[in-house]
Parts: C-alpha cells; structure tokens; sequence
C-alpha cells in the first residue's frame, strides 16, 4: 500500500509529540518504530545502533521478536544492515532474500518478510545507525516513503547521538596522544609542518518540528537571499582572487545557490512541518543521497559543492560566521568536505597544508588550493576521528602520507628534511636563468606542464624554458556551462601574454572517459579510458573542436601559435582535425581575422597503434610529444591508478625504452621536432635516461625543473649514449640500478 495514503505532516507530528515526551530514550525508540509501522503500513520497523567496535545491535523493533532487543549484534559490513552503514546510502528492494548480502538471522523471526527499505542514521556526516522497514508482500517502496524514512532517521540521529545512550556511540573522544600515520592521495606536491586546524564542523540542527509554518518560511527565504547575495559579494569582491577559473568556481557554487528545485524541496521541507534548519539538512542529506548513486567521481565532487551550501544556510539560519581567526600561522587544514566557496574564506598566508577525508582531482576546492600553493592530500580515510584541533602533524605530499601527532624524533626528521628542501630549492633557484646544457654542449629544453592561469607564475620561478603541456580542459571541467568562444580567446590571451613569448603548447580539449563535463550528455562506457575521449569527441563533435580552434587563432593572432591533437591512433584522425583547423583558417580568413604568425600542429603519441604509423604521420606535422603516462599504461597494460600494478612495470624497463629510442629516431630521421611529457621527465634518473635515448625536450610539473636542470648541468650525454644502448638492447625488467651506478660514477646530480 503507498505511502502517499499518509501524508508526510502526519508522520512529523507523531514524531514531535514523541520527542516532546518525557519518556526515556529507549521508551521513545520503541514509540518511534510502532509509528513509523502504523504510518508506513510496514509490518516491520526496526532501530539499529553502531556501537564503537563497528557491530550493529538492534535497539527497537515493530514486528520482529522483541528478545532479539539488545540481543542482536551484527557484524561491521554484515548483511544488508551492514551494507547500508557501511554505504551510507539508502537500500530498497522488492525482495531483500534474493540479494546476496541478505543475512538471515533466525532469533528476528524475519522470514516471512520480502520487502525491505534501509536508510543510515546519519549524524556529523557519519552513519551512527540503520533504520528499517519490511513488508511481506514484494514491492519496491516509493520515493516518498524513502524521503520519509530519511527525515524520520535525521531525527533519531540527533536521539542516539546525543549520549541518552551512554557507551552506545563514541563519537565524542578525549584528548588522543598516539602518534598515527594516515595514507592519502596527493593532489599538490609539498612539505608542511605545523598545527592541524579542523574546517568549520556543520551548525547542529537542535530543533526540527517547526511551531510557525509560515515564520519559519519566511527565515528560509530570508537566508537564501543573504545567501545569495555573499556569494555575489564575494564575486565582485576586489581583493578576491580574478583568474578565470576562481571566477569559474564561485559562478559554480552561485548558480547552485540560485537553483530553483534546491529552494522548493526545501519549501516542501517546510510546509511538511519540519524548521528551516531541519529542511535544509533534510534536502541536503536527499541530494547528496542521489548525487553519489550516480556512481560518477564528477558528480560526487558536485554533493560536496551542495555539502558547502548547505553549511553556509545554515550559519546564516543561525547567525553564525566562519571562525577563521582562529587559524593558527601554520596551519595545516583538515575537513571531511570543503567547496571552494569555503577555502576561500581563509587567509592563505596562514595556510600550510590541506587535507580532505574524501575529495578527489576534479574538485573545485583542489584547484583553488593549487592557487595557494599548498600541499593538498585528499581521499585520506578516517582522518577526522584521528585528528583533533591543535594536533602537530606534518603532511608530506611526496609520499602521500599524513602524520598525525609526530613523535619528537619524526619531527626532527622532517624538519632536518624541510631545510634540506629549502637549501636545495635555493639552489634550484639560482639555476632559474641558467641554460640547461650538458657538460658535452648538448642544449636541453626543459618546459613545465599547466592547465589553470595560476599555474603560469611558475613558468618564471621555476625556470622553465615554456609550456610543453598546457591541459585546456581543466577550463572546461570547472565552468558550469561550456565557455565560449570569446571566453575561451581571452583565457588563451592571458596564457600567452603571462608566457611572455616562451612556447606554449596547447593541447585541445581532452574530455570523456573519467573527464565529465556536466553540460555535455553522458555516454556510460564499460572502459571509458579506452572510449570515446579526446579527439573522437572532437571529431564526432567538430563544433566543439571548431569553437576552441578559433578561439586559440585569435588569442593568438600575430603570434605562434601550437596546438597538440591528444589520443591520436590513426592517420585519418589527424587528417579529420587537420581539416577542421584549415576550415577555420579560412573563415578567419574570409573574415579578415589576423591569423597567428606561424601554425604548428602536432600529435601526442601516447597509443601504441600511432608507433607503427610514425612514418606516415609525422611528414603531416610539425612536432610530436611522447605522453609517456597513456603510452606506458597501455604498452604493460597496468593501471597506473591502480596500486597492484602500477608498480609492477618500471618506466626504465628495457621494452618502454626500447619504443621510445625508436619514436627519437623516426623523429630525427624526419627531422621532426619531438618531446616527451608525463611523469618519467620530473624524475632525474628518468630523465637522464630520455637525454640518452636522444631526446632534447622534455616537459613536467614545475617543481621539477630545477632538479632536472642540476641533473642535466652534470651529465655528458655522449658518455650516457655509450652505456645505455646496450642496456637497452637486453631484455631487462630495469635498468635503473645500472643508471644510478652511473650516476655515482660520473657525479651526476640526481
């Protein structure tokens, strides 16, 4: 029987004549599931707590055998229960015995029941509970009975989280004093040592049944538009940040606060009987639900952009600000979430380090903190139930590792590692208007790779002789609509004029696969690594192709102009974009549009089809650039994301060596310019094993360059050529004990 013969007003009004009671809290949880039964019309409706050692026990019950009260334990990730703690995310099936997490536990007397819907009991943004309904007969119960069931489990989170149940939920712990080192994913290179500051936690909803409908309407509507209208101020703000992409972001988060479905839900929200507040957590909790349902890494950055909205209504519901003075000098950040909007609130100058609980790559808060140069971790499991305010802690970002509370000894390790790091970047720096040419006369390019504006100053700290990779999809992925042709020429204007005349190297618009730009229509691929990404968008799409061509002729017009063409593994593909191009030279013509003074086109060879192809394609272009990640990844077939095998194949095996001597050889044969860009060219043993094989251009992360420039100070290239070429001709796993020994030898800088 649906839901909707019970509105929801009436299932929130038992519910606040329960919580208004003077009964005891065990009293009010058996109270609580008998009116959840009666106004679902579920036969069975049960209460299950997560106690500190991760086990669910069964606290309340309507329908199974009331021993089981107290008496059933289930264990952490245990049966479906299990699955949705563990999820965090609603479970709804017709028929709960076909699922294989089904666990049958004889004692509840369950047998009888098909259908079955859980929902987690969600407090501080942690499952601290499970909430069920079953039914004999099978159907999958409604949407509405779903919303439902998540306000009647926002409620019971604040009863269970409270401590009315006393030893039930640890999540409230003492001073911690163990040292503990936590992995995570960097997203920045860096050091930092200092204090860890905890991010804002969330406003606590301490009322959630409204007395006044239409008052508490009017807050709502209030706030939205204080909302609305910081966020405008901090658009229009003259000392906030005015690169392209900080706009990109704050135009991102204004539109989410100006969506016209976010304001209704919560307006329902209301008018079903809940406070402003409870509405927007209510809301907040449903679309961060259905957002990471989507099983999509875009669209579970976005929930954490609805996560930073939903925060900032709340303080404004409440009056309450940002304590951001409380910052200490270094400070070292750590949040479970933060959107940019968030990050930018705090005063970079006393900013160290960031690390986010979950978070990922593509995420608007981790390009806003590229632009504060900070060491950035994300994905770093459990941090927040570690860490607490004012803990020392050191984040190296090299290794990924994050530690917590430092013993006094790592301490002094870090910080012996710090100076060492300050000496060798000031020497780096004193390299920065050095050429770097070998001891055998042998002149290097050594660029840096980029993809957002505020990655240009780096050209000039770092040294680098210009861009060899500039990405122009990070643009792409953090507007909220495809930009424009003039909004694209400016971008590559301002790129060219902060380059002040060195290369740069565009690569055109590399999207699809795990690049999801949320304006373009999905295609749900099994492998869209190896699917429609890159230059098969373009084609099939050669608007797009287009509009970002003419945007780069006229950003660049009087001037060079090099465009890379990605994921190239045919001739006709080339020939395809290559005819797009001149279409839009000749309208640039016709329209008498001044053109760039020289057009370069090149390739990336980074599928292992284009290697046997070399003769034919590289006559047609002007430079090609090895992208050693894709290559190598696809030459071993190993992931280089996936940790069992990315390891398992070293870049300086004889094999990856051997197609890349042969890629520097059809290039100099054809007299091609040629390059190689990806993580092989920022490691100095690497590196000097790409000058080896003939190489002369390689291009990788800023950081980087001043390390390789030392490398390539002290290296004879003649000497190198000599040694390498019969390692490379045997069949061997590495060669990268022998390079070292070379190294040593020859005291190479590495």
């Amino acid at each position: 029987m649906p839901w909707t013969q019970r509105p929801p007003w009436v299932l929130i009004r038992s519910l606040r004549a329960i919580m208004a009671s003077a009964s005891e809290p065990q009293a009010k949880l058996d109270s609580i599931v008998k009116v959840i039964a009666s106004n679902m019309i579920a036969e069975v409706s049960s209460i299950y707590v997560r106690l500190p050692d991760e086990s669910l026990e069964l606290f309340a019950t309507e329908g199974l055998k009331k021993e089981a009260v107290h008496a059933l334990r289930m264990k952490k990730g245990e049966g479906l229960v299990g699955l949705i703690a563990d999820w965090g995310q609603p479970i709804n099936l017709p028929d709960a015995q076909k699922h294989p997490s089904f666990s049958y536990k004889p004692e509840t007397g369950e047998e009888n029941y098909h259908s079955f819907l859980g929902v987690p009991i969600v407090r501080e943004r942690r499952t601290i509970g499970v909430l069920t309904v079953q039914n004999k007969i099978e159907r999958r119960y409604t949407t509405e009975e779903v919303e439902a069931l998540e306000t009647t489990a926002m409620v019971l989170a604040e009863l269970i989280g409270s401590g009315a149940f006393a030893g039930a939920v640890s999540h409230s712990p003492g001073r911690r004093e163990t040292s503990v080192t936590i992995k995570g994913t960097p997203l920045a290179d860096g050091l930092a040592l200092g204090h860890i500051a905890l991010h804002e936690p969330r406003p606590v909803v301490l009322k959630f049944f409204a007395d006044n409908i239409p008052a508490e309407l009017k807050r709502l509507e209030d706030a939205l538009e204080r909302l609305k209208d910081d966020i405008k101020r901090h658009l229009e703000h003259e000392d906030s940040p005015q690169d392209s992409e900080h706009q990109a972001v704050l135009e991102a988060v204004q539109m989410l606060a100006n969506d016209k479905g976010w304001a209704r839900r919560m307006r329902d929200a209301v008018m079903a009987g809940l406070t402003a507040e409870a509405a927007v957590e209510r809301v907040q909790q449903n679309m961060r639900t259905q957002l990471m349902k989507v099983g999509d890494d875009f669209w579970r950055e976005r929930s954490h952009d609805i996560d930073d909205l939903s925060t900032r209504l709340l303080r404004t519901l409440q009056g309450q600000e940002t304590h951001v003075e409380r910052l200490p000098n270094d400070a070292i950040l750590v949040a479970r979430n933060m959107g940019a909007a968030e990050l930018l609130s705090y005063d970079p100058r006393k900013l160290r380090g960031l690390v986010i609980e979950e978070g990922g790559a593509t995420s608007h808060v981790s390009i806003v903190a590229r632009s504060f140069n900070l060491a950035v971790l994300v994905q770093v499991p459990d941090v927040l139930s570690i860490a607490d305010h004012g803990d020392p802690a050191i984040l190296d970002a090299a290794t990924g590792q994050f530690h917590v509370r430092p013993s006094l000894e790592l301490i002094r390790a870090y910080a012996d590692k710090a100076r060492f790091r300050a000496r060798r970047q000031a020497r780096f720096s004193k390299l920065r208007h050095v050429q770097a040419i070998t001891k055998d006369g042998e002149r290097v390019l050594l660029n840096m790779n980029a993809g957002l504006t505020v990655d240009l100053p780096h050209l000039y700290q770092s040294g680098a002789d210009g861009i060899g990779l500039y990405r122009t999809e990070l643009q792409f992925m953090v507007a909220s609509r495809f930009p424009k042709m003039e909004e694209q020429r400016k971008t590559y204007n301002r790129i060219l004029d902060m380059a002040g005349g060195r290369r740069v190297i565009f690569r055109s618009l590399d999207v699809g696969g795990d690049k999801v730009l949320p304006y373009l229509r999905r295609v749900k691929e099994e492998n869209p690594a190896l699917g429609w990404r890159a230059i098969r968008m373009s084609l099939d799409r050669p608007a797009l192709f287009r509009t970002q061509a003419r945007a780069l002729m006229r950003a660049a017009a009087g001037r060079e102009l090099s465009l890379m063409l990605p994921f190239i593994a045919d001739v006709s593909e080339l020939l395809g974009a290559k005819a797009l191009i001149d279409k839009e030279v000749e309208h640039a013509k016709k329209h008498s549009h001044e053109l760039p003074s020289e057009m370069r086109v090149g390739v990336m060879v980074e599928i292992p089809a284009i290697l046997y192809q070399l003769d034919q394609i590289l006559p047609l272009v002007d430079f090609i650039s090895v992208g050693s990640n894709d290559l190598l990844q696809f030459l071993f077939a190993a992931d280089r994301e996936n940790d069992r095998v990315a390891r398992r194949f070293d870049p300086l095996h004889s094999s990856a060596l051997k197609v890349l001597r042969e890629i520097a050889a059809k290039a100099i044969a054809h007299k091609t310019d040629f390059a190689l860009c990806g993580e092989m060219a920022g490691r100095p043993v690497d590196a000097m094993a790409l000058l080896g094989l003939g190489f002369r251009s390689i291009s990788m992360a800023p950081a980087s360059v001043g390390p390789i420039k030392a490398m390539v100070l002290s290296l004879d290239t003649k000497k190198l050529g000599e040694m390498l070429n019969g390692l490379v001709d045997g069949n061997c796993s590495t060669i990268r004990r022998e390079l070292t020994e070379f190294a040593r030898k020859e005291n190479i800088d590495i």
